[in-house]
């Protein structure tokens, strides 16, 4: 595994475990952030590399800071 899909892996692990602390259903985040179901899934699961605009979406409507999914990784 390279560093990218670490990196990847890392994001995605955060993002569910801040969704899950909310109990906030994956389709009801990915419906605030205007994405595919399938999409966050993938994205959780560290299968693809997500654009800073999709991270901003995601963070706010999980209402923490962009720092917040990637600083503490």
């Amino acid at each position: 595994m390279d560093d990218k899909e670490k990196l990847q892996l890392a994001i995605g692990k955060r993002i569910k475990m801040l969704r899950e602390e909310r109990k906030t259903p994956q389709q009801d985040l990915a419906a605030k952030c205007n994405i595919e179901k399938s999409n966050l899934s993938r994205l959780e699961a560290g299968g693809t590399n997500p654009t800073l605009y999709t991270l901003k979406r995601i963070a706010d409507n999980l209402e923490v800071c962009l720092e917040e999914l990637v600083i503490k990784l």
